[in-house]
């Protein structure tokens, strides 16, 4: 299929497999910019869902997002906590990854281009693998490394979610526990939290970060999103968080979509509607934090500088394509 906007057309592929970490085969979507200007870069999209919802249709606009800025983007399925435990879901990302690496050539993507984009549980993942891929220690995955992150109200702490949950509510009735099938009280499951959490996997090779986060989001508060943008800046990364005053959780997403069952704590379709959000801009390049507007085009300025992609602008004699 093939759609026309104001800028570059684009192709859409979807249901392509890649395999996964257990050895089967996940779905994603491609759509990819058609831009006249050789290999393009790409952008695994990360759905959110509480590691035991959504799938890779839970996203923005990602064909009308490649046409803009001439960037190619994957959405990709990942296991499930109801069908596996952590690592699964990382290992499936990573997948992805060396996937697009190998075998993008096939589609016109450059697979030394890559970039992560991720929302809630989606975000933790994004910023997990890029983290971990980019370590020094020993079995880190190199050939994931990426080359900028965009992770949108993640969580980088799962054992203190656990622990701040709603009286009466034991540890595996919690999305995070789900994932983690261990208490993290346990020996053996405080050591899985730590190894699931992006806060201890920065070091001074991550790579750059854009964080944006509601300041009235009750299921992931923004300390999350404040903690990783300190750890960050303490390594010398560079990162930006934008704190959108008043929003709720979900804001990324497309309307009518949720993350989880609970409609009263979500802004799905929120950013979408609006257009810019009153937002403070923490910057690690700039001293003070400063009062901003955050909207779409902030992700996608960020994603264009860090893959220096094709200029946001129609190409000349593109004339019609087919898929």
């Amino acid at each position: 299929m093939t759609s026309h906007s104001s800028s570059y057309p684009v192709r859409s592929e979807s249901a392509l497999e890649y395999a996964c970490g257990n050895g089967s085969t996940q779905l994603l979507d491609l759509h990819i910019p058609l831009t006249n200007a050789g290999p393009v870069p790409v952008v695994l999209w990360l759905h959110g869902g509480g590691w035991f919802a959504g799938d890779r249709t839970l996203a923005p606009d990602l064909a009308a997002i490649a046409s803009r800025t001439g960037i190619a983007f994957a959405s990709i399925d990942y296991r499930l906590s109801g069908e596996a435990a952590f690592p699964a879901q990382l290992d499936d990302v990573i997948a992805a990854i060396r996937h697009l690496r190998t075998q993008g050539a096939q589609w016109g993507i450059d697979g030394q281009r890559i970039g992560l984009w991720g929302a809630s549980a989606g975000g933790h993942l994004a910023a997990l693998a890029a983290l971990e891929a980019s370590s020094t220690a020993a079995g880190a995955p190199a050939d994931a490394r990426v080359s900028c992150v965009v992770a949108c109200y993640p969580p980088v702490d799962l054992e203190l979610i656990i622990a701040q949950r709603p009286a009466g509510r034991s540890w595996d009735q919690t999305p995070e526990g789900r994932l983690l099938a261990l208490d993290p009280q346990s020996e053996a499951g405080s050591r899985k939290a730590r190894a699931a959490n992006p806060l201890n996997h920065v070091s001074d090779q991550a790579p750059p970060f854009l964080l944006c986060h509601g300041t009235s989001d009750s299921l992931v508060p923004p300390i999350h999103s404040e903690m990783l943008y300190q750890r960050l800046k303490s390594h010398s990364i560079h990162a930006q968080l934008y704190l959108l005053e008043g929003y709720r959780h979900g804001f990324i997403n497309p309307p009518g979509r949720l993350d989880v069952e609970l409609a009263a704590v979500m802004d799905d379709g929120r950013l979408e509607t609006e257009v810019r959000a009153v937002a403070e801009l923490r910057d690690t390049s700039h001293p003070e934090p400063r009062a901003t507007s955050f909207g779409f085009d902030a992700i996608e300025n960020f994603l264009s500088t860090y893959l220096a992609a094709c200029p946001p602008h129609p190409p000349t004699d593109q004339g019609d394509v087919s898929p």
